[in-house]
């Protein structure tokens, strides 16, 4: 059991959706309250990832945002779900989560992920003349943690602040590659089911088969994402649902927009092809009242045997985002 009493941890990942109707310096204060409910619910972690040209995300700016975020609140650890690692050098990283660490001890996470979070044509302006950059993944996690280590006082560059502090860095996982990474490196592993659950049991498996004890993790941890929609009833939760699905079905036309109110249904909005590949790609949702929920969660708990369980939540209203994540909360105590 963990030191907050829950059987499996429980965190949470939030994008700093953007409104219709709002702004992003609304979404910041609404991820700030958010972060500040969940802290009081016993929530483990909150993070935020890095995405960019996108309208209904506002969280681009990834290290400052959880700058903000980790001074609004005192014990919740607040991390990044994750920094592309690809899209900067791996020196400012370090000193940027130096920063933030150093401002906030022993509460600041650092996931990498090696996608772009965006479009290629985003990726080449954010890349510039390092298009290559992905598939430089591993030597950029080596290097940047070795900018973090207590050996590198001694090194020609130094990450100040950053060096001997304590950030634990998690590999973050969309397909089986970065699961033999993290593996081999001794890391825990996050894996994006609420996005991309086609190779969440294989990646898992790897992870595990494979995976080295290292100075940071004895044994292999694992964390998989997925996206939780509580309410009261079934049928108030598939309403609230209807918000996340006009937003997905706007990245499936390659037409983005911000996240708009929920409607009665989406029957008539998006066709049989385009509501077959969403349930596809949204295969790890869990939407409906507690008792839906949980057993939904506990079947996905039982499936994969994951240490710790990331939920989002694209849910228009405010007050119906934290009641779910609230509910969220009280059901975790049934699941084992």
């Amino acid at each position: 059991m963990s030191k907050h009493g829950l059987k499996t941890p429980l965190s949470v990942l939030d994008l700093a959706p953007v409104l219709e109707g709002q702004t992003p310096a609304d979404a910041f204060r609404n991820s700030l309250l958010l972060a500040q409910q969940v802290e009081k619910l016993g929530y483990k972690r909150f993070w935020m990832a890095e995405h960019h040209n996108m309208v209904s995300v506002a969280s681009s700016a990834t290290a400052v945002l959880l700058g903000y975020i980790a001074g609004g609140t005192s014990t919740i650890r607040v991390g990044s779900g994750g920094i592309m690692l690809p899209n900067h050098a791996p020196l400012v990283v370090a000193e940027q989560f130096g920063t933030l660490a150093s401002l906030y001890p022993n509460r600041i996470d650092l996931g990498l992920g090696r996608a772009p979070g965006t479009d290629q044509v985003t990726a080449r302006a954010l890349r510039r003349d390092r298009l290559a950059a992905g598939s430089e993944f591993p030597e950029q996690v080596q290097e940047l943690q070795q900018y973090l280590s207590f050996d590198n006082h001694t090194g020609p560059v130094r990450a100040i602040p950053g060096e001997g502090l304590d950030i634990p860095i998690w590999i973050l996982g969309s397909s089986t590659d970065s699961a033999y990474l993290a593996a081999a490196m001794g890391l825990p592993y996050a894996f994006a089911s609420h996005f991309a659950p086609a190779q969440l049991h294989a990646a898992l498996s790897i992870y595990r088969k494979n995976f080295k004890p290292s100075e940071f993790l004895q044994a292999p941890y694992t964390m998989a994402c997925v996206n939780v929609i509580a309410a009261d009833t079934d049928a108030a939760a598939n309403r609230l649902a209807t918000s996340f699905y006009q937003l997905f079905l706007g990245i499936i036309r390659g037409r983005l927009r911000r996240m708009g109110p929920p409607i009665d249904s989406m029957e008539g909005v998006w066709n049989e092809y385009e509501a077959a590949h969403a349930q596809q790609m949204l295969a790890c949702s869990f939407i409906g009242s507690s008792d839906t929920v949980q057993h939904g969660l506990q079947q996905f708990l039982n499936d994969t045997k994951v240490d710790e369980v990331m939920a989002t939540a694209h849910i228009y209203d405010q007050a119906d985002r934290l009641h779910s994540y609230e509910l969220l909360r009280k059901l975790s105590d049934n699941l084992v």
